[in-house]
């Protein structure tokens, strides 16, 4: 059958001595999500163009998601099992850090609303891997591996790596690519969205990026003149 993988990068993008640049060109019949501005992390519309991406491939999918882009991918793929193969999800972001406008400001009220309520907490019903350090700037170990188990993923933990990013020292990154042919070679043999999925999912207007999107409409996010 024949494979999309989506590169989905994190804030700021992914530039072209990051390894996402590096493993897009490695990996056949890869692309990277467009539509995003990343410089604004809102994630609706990430989480939409994803969506739009995913159903946009002429087949089956699998998504190499980078920092606040795994946030976004968990989110769209949580509508489209029955498009994804599996999700490789690399130094995931705090939640935490971050609010349906943006960036949490580091001054901000205690009770400001986080994105972690939006972050699906049930098994993705799909194949995927969370690779995280140990000194992330941007996540803790103990919320990577918390997440991980929320969602059913194998967590590989690579002892201190930064945000696995051009900072850290992740240009080309042999390792990571063969996280993801191990990961992609393992579930070769699954039907797409096959684990409990009637169970586990909620599409349409009832599921997560739906309701995402509701919220955001209230507040006048997504759809601003901005947008």
């Amino acid at each position: 059958m024949h494979h999309t993988t989506l590169i989905v990068p994190g804030l700021h993008g992914s530039g072209p001595t990051h390894w996402q640049s590096w493993m897009e060109q490695q990996v056949p019949d890869a692309r990277r999500v467009t539509g995003i501005d990343w410089e604004r992390p809102v994630l609706a519309r990430w989480a939409n163009a994803v969506r739009d991406a995913i159903d946009q491939s002429p087949g089956p999918v699998w998504v190499v998601a980078h920092s606040f882009g795994c946030l976004a991918s968990v989110v769209a793929a949580a509508d489209r099992l029955h498009r994804v193969a599996g999700l490789m999800l690399i130094a995931p972001a705090d939640p935490e850090r971050f609010t349906p406008r943006g960036l949490r400001d580091a001054n901000a009220h205690p009770d400001q609303e986080s994105t972690a309520r939006w972050i699906p907490r049930e098994p993705l019903g799909v194949p995927s891997l969370v690779v995280a350090s140990t000194d992330d700037p941007w996540v803790r170990l103990s919320s990577a591996a918390y997440w991980a188990d929320c969602w059913g993923s194998h967590l590989e933990q690579i002892g201190a790596a930064g945000h696995i990013n051009v900072d850290s020292g992740h240009g080309p990154w042999p390792r990571g690519l063969e996280l993801l042919l191990a990961l992609q070679a393992a579930g070769d043999d699954l039907p797409l969205g096959s684990i409990l999925e009637q169970k586990i999912t909620r599409r349409g207007r009832h599921g997560a990026l739906a309701r995402l999107r509701h919220r955001t409409r209230n507040e006048a996010l997504l759809f601003d003149p901005l947008n």
